[in-house]
Order: structure tokens, then C-alpha cells, then sequence
């Protein structure tokens, strides 16, 4: 837009300047007639004429009754002359005044060297243009090598640590460093040296971008921010020439602070790469290395930068005297989702009835992004709604809508698959529910959203990081349990339940191979996963054991699953008329909310507490 208004405020300007040159002109004069030299003679003849002007090759010829004339004869040739030759006496001569007027050096100049001078100057600007782009071009060509490194200086965005919830080891960890960079001499006095890096880790949408942008709001040295993906180019040695460029630009600002987002783009492990040849990725890699502990310090450079992949970091990256800090930020927990919930919502207008903490409890295992989503489409849901505020009604169906996807309404279903679909999610809700170690069910509907036909949601009670063996069984009993009620109900299946299937069979995998739970096999982990990706999935999984051990690990994935199979069948067998009422209730209302849901079936089983003795030694 800045060279558009430009050439706008220019254009106004010539056609203000046009309009004041010609408001100066008297359009009432009027020109002065031009005749000929006979009819000028007659005129002399008749003694009509007092004065004429003569400048160059035109005349001024004035009258008695000072009217003007004009008119022309040859440049060479004197006025006398030329009227004498028309037979004018010398005595009509003598009665007339005549003035011969020299032109000026301007007017001269202006004839002679101006065609010229305007064609040098037209020649000259024209040359002046393509020399100003050839200069762009190399400058920018110049510049390819340079890092596309931002500084964080507005402050109508300013993040600072009150603005993260949650996250509290993170913010000690990273408040420290702020604190170095403010007063070095208290640990300087302690022989402590300023840390040269801090790797923030952890799951997508977990705030490490926006703790990384509370580190810049708090502290007050400059602060630069570049993506791990701007560093690599097609070109070879563009991507270690700007990371040269971003640290030199560093150690002139310092102390300051470095922040590169996404970093596995570049840091990756060394040595994978396929089929030879140059790897640029590797090459900015190594300078990277340099720049963090090489033989020129980088004193007062501190180095943060987030992944959510650590794992496929170079070891080399992660050795101390590069990246000296690991910082986790996990998931949030039940008061930190809370935190986050009446953070994002201290800006949108919300009814009496909110309860944050309910929210928070239907949200266990979600994201600080996660939350952040669930808020907007809560306010897009009240907006959609002609509300003034957001209410509790909105907060509960946007966690289904990010969860599970929008409802299909116009997904509709015949009474048999509804009739199936309520049995399909009643089987999961009852076994669920009556099963000691299953999470409390909350909701069941056969309300169509995304790809599924009904769901039953089910929530933890409280947040827990270990699970046991006998979660895992009850679990899958609860998976199995659509399938189950629509075997036990029709006699046959349908594709419905293909989705419980897998999952049911991948549980019963992890719990064989990589949870060491099963009785026959032993405590152990069968399978090492490879690091090789191929189109953003791992290719392949090691293979560790033979193939005896296969036949046995496959065996004792369909123990687990025909157990629970059972269990599933003994629960549904048992309280059908439980089940019964769950889908009556299911094709009449659709939905059904935890206290109706209680009211029908009754108490849930409630967990059992787990003994702890304590041991003497």
C-alpha cells in the first residue's frame, strides 16, 4: 500500500500545481488577431498603425484604437525592408514607431539546449531505474544467507509469567535464567556460570512457544526468535551461513536471549540420511554446534529452543555445555486446567451458572491448546446462538465438538441403526459403569458426531500418570462391550464396531509387549521402535525375538482380549434390563446426561483404595 499512496499524494499534487498555473491565466483576454503582410501594408497606407514591435520573425503591431496584431515575415530579413519592397514611403515609415526587441539569454538557452537537456534527463532517469533494480536484486542476493531472525519488541502482545498457568518447575527453571541476565554478579560472586541453553519439551499445544514469549516479556534484554525450518534451504550452505548470522547478530546484542521454535527440523540425528551426498540439514547442524560451545564463547547468548520430538535429537545437540537445561512442560493437571480455563475466559462474558472446575473435569489429558480451542468455540457456539454470554450449555457441547467433532444432523439414521447403534453404546456404558476400574461414564448419546454414530463419553475421576493391570483389563472389557451387546441382542455384528476392535487389539499388544503384563511371557519388552520415519510414520518396528516367542505373543494378546470378552458378556447378561431401560431412554431422548444415566443403573462400583504397609528395615 506505501507505494500506492505514493504515486496517489503525487498525482494530487501535479494536478494541484496544474490547477494553480491555470487559475493565473486570464481566459477573458482575448488573443490578438493575426494578419497578413499585405494587409499590414494597407493598413500603414490608410495611417492606421502607431507602433510595431518586431522580436525575431513576429510582429506587434499596435493601432490607433490599440487594437493588437500580429504577424510574420522571415527571420532574415529586416522589417524596413520588407516594407518598402510592398511600396511603403519612407515619409509612412517615419510616422510609425518601430522597436526591434533582442531575445533573451533564457529564451535563447531554452531554444538552443533544452530539447537536449530534457532528453539527457529522461535518458538518465530511465538508466537510473534498471541500475536501482540490478542494485536490489544483488543486494537481495547478498542477503540470502542472512537469518530471517525477528526481535520481540511490541508490547501490546506482552506475555509475561502470570499469563501461564500451570507449568510452575517451568517457570522457576526459566525465571532463574531471567534473573541471571538482570543481576549476573549475585551468581557471579557464587563462581556460577550463565547456562548456554535450555531445550523445552514436551507434547503439542503445552505452552512451550508461550512461556518462551513470557521469558521475552520478562526480561528486559533483547530477545530474537527464528523456526528451526527457516534455517534450511535448497541451496547449499545457506542454512550454516545464517545461523553464522544469527549468532553474530546475538553476540552484539548481548546479553540477550535466542529462541528457536521447532528445532528437530534442523537438530535431528546425524548419519540418517538416504542415499548420500551433501546433507544441508546436517551441515546447519554442525554449525549450530559450533556457534552453542565451540572455540569462540558466546558469553551472554542464552539459546532456548522447543520440540515436541526430543527423541530424534542429535546426542551431540544435548550433551551439557550446549543444551545445559531440559525443561518439561506435561500436560496440565485437574487445577492447572482450571488456571488455564479462567485465564482464557477472563475476556469473554460468561452466565452465573459456569463452573470452570466441571470443565475442568471433562477435559483430563487435554492441552493448554486444547482448553484455549474449547473456550473459542464455546463463544462461537453462544455467538451462533443470538446469546450475550457463554454458558454452561456451550462450554459442555464445544469439549464434545473438539473431541469428538461437530454433530451430523442432517446424518440421519434408520430405526433399525438406531435401534442398534443404542445397544452398540449402551453395552459401553453399562459395562463401564458397573466394572470397578472403568472411569465414570457421563454421557451416552446416539447423536451422530464426525465419524462415529453415538459415543460414550467417560471421564477419570482424578488425573493418574501410573495405571494398573487391572485398569487395563476392565478397559478393555468397556471397548469390547458394543460389540458384545450387539451379538448378544441380534445374533449378528456389524462394521460399527470395528473401531473397538482395534483399539481393543493394539491395548492388548501394549499390554504384552511393552508393559510387561502378561503371565506367560515374563517381565520384559518385545519389539525396538525404530527412529526412521517415513512420510511423517514410523516404517518399521525392530524385530527382537523369534519366532516361537511370536506365536506365544500372539496367543496371550487373544487371552487378554477373550477374557475381557467374557467379562463383557457376564456384565451385559446379567443387567440386561438395565441395558434395556439405557435404550429406551437412548431412542426417546437421544442423550443422556451422568445423574439420569445413575438413575437408571444405579451406584456406580466404586474404585478400591490400594493397601500401603509401610516396610521397616
Amino acid at each position: 500500500m506505501k507505494p500506492l499512496s505514493k504515486n496517489i499524494l503525487l498525482a494530487l499534487f501535479f494536478i494541484v500545481a496544474l490547477g494553480v498555473v491555470f487559475s493565473r491565466i486570464d481566459t477573458k483576454k482575448v488573443a490578438p488577431q493575426t494578419i497578413g503582410v499585405s494587409e499590414l501594408v494597407g493598413k500603414i497606407e490608410a495611417g492606421e498603425i502607431t507602433r510595431i514591435d518586431v522580436s525575431e520573425d513576429t510582429l506587434t503591431i499596435t493601432n490607433k484604437d490599440n487594437t493588437a496584431y500580429t504577424a510574420k515575415k522571415e527571420s532574415n530579413q529586416a522589417l524596413g525592408e520588407l516594407l518598402v519592397s510592398y511600396g511603403v514611403t519612407p515619409e509612412q515609415l517615419g510616422a510609425i514607431t518601430i522597436e526591434v526587441k533582442e531575445p533573451s539569454a533564457a529564451a535563447q538557452f531554452a531554444r538552443n539546449f533544452l530539447p537536449t537537456l530534457l532528453f539527457v534527463v529522461l535518458f538518465g532517469a530511465v538508466l537510473w531505474f534498471f541500475l536501482r533494480q540490478m542494485q536490489g536484486a544483488n543486494s537481495k542476493a547478498m542477503m540470502f544467507g542472512q537469518a530471517n531472525v525477528r526481535e520481540a519488541t511490541s508490547k501490546k502482545n506482552k506475555v509475561v509469567f502470570a499469563d501461564v498457568a500451570g507449568a510452575v518447575e517451568a517457570k522457576e527453571e526459566l525465571s532463574e535464567i531471567v534473573e541471571f541476565l538482570k543481576t549476573p554478579k549475585k551468581f557471579a560472586d557464587l563462581g556460577a556460570k550463565i547456562p548456554k541453553g535450555v531445550l523445552l519439551m514436551g507434547p503439542p499445544g503445552t505452552g512451550k512457544t508461550l512461556i518462551a514469549r513470557a521469558v521475552a516479556g520478562e526480561a528486559n534484554v533483547p530477545f530474537f526468535h527464528i523456526s528451526g525450518s527457516e534455517f534450511v534451504e535448497m541451496f547449499v550452505g545457506v542454512g550454516a551461513s545464517r545461523v553464522r548470522d544469527l549468532f553474530a547478530r546475538a553476540k552484539k546484542a548481548a546479553p540477550c536471549i535466542v529462541f528457536i521454535d521447532e528445532i528437530d527440523a534442523v537438530g535431528r540425528q546425524r548419519g540418517a540420511g538416504l542415499g548420500g551426498g551433501h546433507d544441508e540439514r546436517e551441515q546447519t547442524l554442525n554449525q549450530i554446534l559450533v556457534e552453542m560451545d565451540g572455540f569462540e564463547p558466546n558469553l551472554g547468548v542464552i539459546v532456548i529452543a522447543a520440540t515436541n520430538r526430543p527423541d530424534v535429537l542429535d546426542p551431540a545437540l544435548l550433551r551439557p555445555g550446549r543444551f545445559d537445561r531440559r525443561v518439561v512442560l506435561d500436560r496440565p493437571d485437574l487445577k492447572e486446567r482450571e488456571a488455564i480455563l479462567a485465564i482464557h475466559a477472563a475476556n469473554k462474558p460468561l452466565t452465573a451458572d459456569v463452573d470452570l472446575k466441571r470443565i475442568a473435569e471433562r477435559t483430563s489429558g487435554m492441552s493448554g491448546a486444547d482448553l484455549m480451542n474449547i473456550m473459542n468455540e464455546a463463544a462461537i457456539l453462544a455467538a451462533r446462538r443470538d446469546k450475550k454470554e457463554t454458558s454452561q450449555l456451550e462450554l459442555l457441547d464445544a469439549i464434545e465438538k473438539v473431541m469428538l467433532g461437530p454433530e451430523r444432523k442432517s446424518h440421519i439414521l434408520s430405526a433399525d441403526e438406531r435401534l442398534v447403534t443404542a445397544y452398540h453404546e449402551a453395552g459401553h456404558a453399562v459395562v463401564g459403569h458397573l466394572l470397578p476400574y472403568c472411569d465414570d461414564v457421563h454421557k451416552v448419546s446416539i447423536i451422530a458426531r464426525g465419524r462415529a454414530a453415538g459415543y460414550t463419553m467417560s471421564i477419570p475421576d482424578e488425573d493418574r500418570k501410573m495405571h494398573s493391570k487391572r485398569e487395563f483389563e476392565d478397559d478393555l472389557a468397556m471397548t469390547l462391550g458394543g460389540y458384545v451387546a450387539e451379538k448378544e441382542i441380534f445374533g449378528e455384528l456389524t462394521t460399527g464396531a470395528s473401531n473397538d476392535l482395534q483399539k481393543a487389539t493394539s491395548l492388548a499388544r501394549e499390554l504384552v509387549t511393552q508393559f510387561g503384563m502378561s503371565d506367560e511371557l515374563g517381565p520384559r519388552t518385545y519389539g525396538e521402535r525404530e527412529s526412521t520415519l517415513f512420510l511423517g510414520r514410523q516404517s518399521s518396528e525392530g524385530r527382537d525375538y523369534s519366532e516361537k516367542i511370536a506365536e506365544k505373543i500372539d496367543a496371550e494378546i487373544s487371552l487378554f482380549l477373550s477374557t475381557a470378552l467374557k467379562t463383557a458378556q457376564d456384565v451385559i447378561r446379567r443387567e440386561r434390563p438395565k441395558m434395556d431401560a439405557i435404550v429406551k431412554e437412548l431412542l426417546e431422548k437421544e442423550t443422556i446426561e451422568k445423574e439420569a444415566f445413575e438413575a437408571l443403573v444405579g451406584p456406580a462400583n466404586k474404585r478400591p483404595k490400594i493397601a500401603i504397609q509401610s516396610v521397616n528395615a
